[in-house]
């Protein structure tokens, strides 16, 4: 009978460590200085052959180049000349350390290499972790200071989670995304340059300009087919990711929290982690990849994966700050008879909110909106079947509000330089412990005096003039804050089971793994255009699942002027978790009742769009289509949709290549029965109307033969 090996091995005498995923190995042999050296990261192999590997020594060695295996944390000291994973600098000047091994901890599906500095009191961690049913390989570091009281302290210039090394490859190609407010989660594919490429945020925020996601591939890779290395930092302030490709066809990056120009002090006996760094490896394609990330964070990073996302309803594209307690109740009664599940009350309910120039921080009714409190609203709501959500931005204060009144020295801000206000607010230092305090105590008592069931937690602007007055050790305020924020989520949602929390900044600008871990869903973009979520969308879906993609439906025409069907608008945000943003009190009773039927039709497939395996069957052409099937092949939905269309062009029929070619395949919707090999091999056709923002839903269920 065979045995399968353990997740993890370390076998002391070869000095090899080895990962195993259900597709996937990773190794990482100890070098005879003490280091931990990279092996292999790909397609399985067993213990003798990795342990045969050769080392993945330089080409060019020399007396300019070393001739070791890449670091699997590259410190500064040695013949190393890329980018340092970690960077420390002692009181006497000496920047860099030298390792020895001091022990290794194996527990499971979880190792830990201990080393030390052979001169220094300074002990590392490197972490690694895979778990059951994924390919992710997840990563971290930690280091501590271990020297007695009064040594003197550590600078850390930069610690990252991990670094990554590519296979020798006949060339290599960059996958990222890029993008900026409304123009989020933009794809972009290019031939990686021999240099340093850095992707990065310094904002304080993960950022709308750039995500801590990236793949590597040698140029052939497809949608499903061809090998493909990614990565993903699970981060939700600034960030790093440095990819180094040298001249003789050495690839490798690395990643974590925090930007350049900053650092850490440790004390004795203090201690530094970083955030994961997950990674994983797949023969199949950038789908593949993607379909692999869905499944670790619908199953290891989401909280409460089993819950389905619900319809929500927001206000904010009907009223903006123009919100009171009849207008709303209003839009209610119009959203739940279109079934929707969920009614948030988005920005203008607190302080002297009229519009964005006061009232951030004061987070109490406006009494000439809500002269009996938010109360009577929340139990409308639910009276009307609907659950009850809020908008607030707990990290911001406006200048002229009560909290900043009574705490200037609450903001992020150093005190010799003026403060530069964007959309009239400041940032609050999270990482001072009354403000995590005062911000906690805030929201627990909103949410309990009020039955709120859902917090929309928004961000509307990044960190400038950034300082901690006072403190030694200010930087800190860049770790510290983004945690305490996740703190703070955290302790919601464990006082008050069932809360969902969406995660928001000025549309997609903090969408990682660190956020999602703590939230339902993201706010993807405050661009609801459906032809430019189309694109929006297709790069959110490289890392993210649909659960966990905040799609709403808006008025036509939107802000871009572009005036859609409403067909076509929901066919777009039925891709995701669905919203409506609408002005239901300008929407036609024809518009309602359409609504309904489509929102009811989101209800039907919705197991297979949150719970499903998503394949992005045509991106790119005339015709974009997202396929959703269920795990067991016995459901599909295949959404397609058609911005434009040239005169006298038919639609092409679009392969569904995840179907068996064996099987036989029911269209409900016209009863007719499809061969699987006639539609993996040639393709269903669309049945998209005649027109511009043609779109359309196609269903196939499983028949016996």
């Amino acid at each position: 009978m065979h045995v399968s090996p353990p997740p993890v091995t370390f076998d002391p005498a070869l000095g090899l460590a080895v990962l195993r995923t259900p597709h996937s190995v990773y190794a990482l042999r100890l070098a005879a200085d003490g280091s931990p050296r990279h092996v292999h990261w790909g397609a399985p192999l067993d213990t003798a052959g990795l342990a045969a590997l050769p080392e993945a020594v330089s080409p060019a060695a020399s007396s300019f180049e070393a001739d070791a295996a890449p670091d699997e944390l590259a410190p500064q000291t040695g013949a190393r000349f890329g980018p340092a994973g970690l960077q420390v600098r002692f009181a006497d000047g000496t920047r860099g350390t030298q390792w020895r091994c001091a022990g290794h901890h194996v527990d499971g599906g979880e190792l830990r290499l201990v080393l030390e500095d052979r001169h220094r009191p300074l002990r590392v961690e490197l972490g690694y972790r895979v778990r059951p049913g994924t390919d992710v390989v997840e990563r971290w570091t930690e280091v501590t200071h271990t020297g007695p009281n009064g040594t003197d302290a550590v600078r850390v210039d930069r610690l990252d989670s991990a670094s990554w090394t590519a296979p020798p490859l006949a060339d290599y190609r960059l996958s990222h995304l890029v993008g900026g407010w409304n123009s989020e989660f933009q794809l972009q594919r290019d031939r990686l340059p021999v240099a340093e490429t850095v992707l990065t945020s310094r904002r304080g925020l993960t950022g709308h300009h750039a995500s801590p996601w990236l793949a590597l591939d040698d140029g052939t890779a497809a949608e499903e087919h061809g090998e493909v290395w990614s990565t993903a930092l699970a981060w939700s302030g600034s960030w790093r990711v440095t990819v180094h490709r040298d001249p003789v066809g050495r690839t490798t990056w690395t990643g974590g929290f925090g930007h350049e120009g900053i650092g850490w002090t440790l004390r004795p006996g203090e201690s530094l982690r970083t955030p994961v760094y997950a990674g994983l490896y797949t023969p199949h394609g950038f789908g593949g990849a993607s379909r692999a990330w869905h499944a670790y964070v619908s199953g290891e990073v989401l909280p409460e994966p089993g819950r389905d996302r619900p319809v929500l309803y927001n206000s904010w594209e009907a009223t903006g700050f123009d919100v009171d307690e009849a207008g709303q109740i209003r839009l209610a009664e119009r959203a739940a008879r279109i079934g929707t599940e969920l009614f948030v009350l988005d920005d203008g309910w607190f302080g002297t909110r009229r519009d964005d120039s006061s009232g951030l921080g004061d987070w109490t009714p406006r009494p000439e909106a809500f002269p009996r409190g938010l109360r009577p609203l929340a139990d409308e709501v639910h009276r009307l079947g609907m659950r009850f959500g809020l908008w607030v931005e707990p990290e911001m204060v406006n200048p002229d509000s009560e909290l900043f009144r009574a705490h200037p020295d609450w903001v992020v801000h150093s005190g010799r330089l003026d403060a530069t206000e964007l959309r009239n607010q400041l940032v609050l230092n999270f990482a001072r412990p009354e403000v995590e305090a005062w911000a906690l105590e805030t929201l627990d008592r909103l949410v309990r005096e009020n039955d709120v069931d859902w917090l929309k937690w928004d961000a509307n602007r990044p960190f400038t003039e950034a300082g901690w007055d006072g403190h030694d050790d200010p930087d800190r305020l860049w770790i510290d804050h983004t945690r305490a924020v996740h703190r703070v989520m955290d302790r919601l949602r464990a006082a008050h089971p069932g809360l969902g929390i969406e995660a928001c900044a000025g549309g997609g600008g903090r969408v990682d793994l660190g956020v999602l871990a703590r939230t339902d869903q993201a706010w993807t973009s405050d661009n609801t255009d459906p032809v430019d979520r189309i694109e929006i969308q297709h790069g959110y879906s490289q890392l993210f699942p649909a659960r966990a993609m905040g799609a709403w439906v808006t008025d036509s025409p939107g802000h871009s002027g572009r005036v859609t069907p409403l067909r076509f608008r929901f066919h777009v945000a039925m891709a995701g978790a669905l919203g409506i943003g609408g002005d239901l009190t300008s929407w036609t009773e024809e518009e309602l009742k359409e609504a309904a039927e489509l929102v009811a039709a989101y209800k039907e497939i919705r197991p297979l769009v949150q719970r499903g395996i998503q394949h992005r069957v045509a991106f790119g052409g005339p015709v974009s289509a997202v396929h959703y099937a269920a795990p067991d092949d016995g459901e599909h939905v295949v959404l397609f949709r058609r911005p434009t269309v040239r005169f006298g062009h038919a639609a092409a029929p679009v392969r569904l290549p995840a179907l068996d070619p064996s099987a036989r395949y029911l269209d409900p919707d016209l009863g007719v029965v499809h061969s699987g090999d006639v539609l993996v091999h040639r393709g269903v056709d669309p049945r998209l109307p005649a027109g511009d923002y043609a779109s359309s839903l196609v269903r196939l269920r499983r028949v016996d033969a």
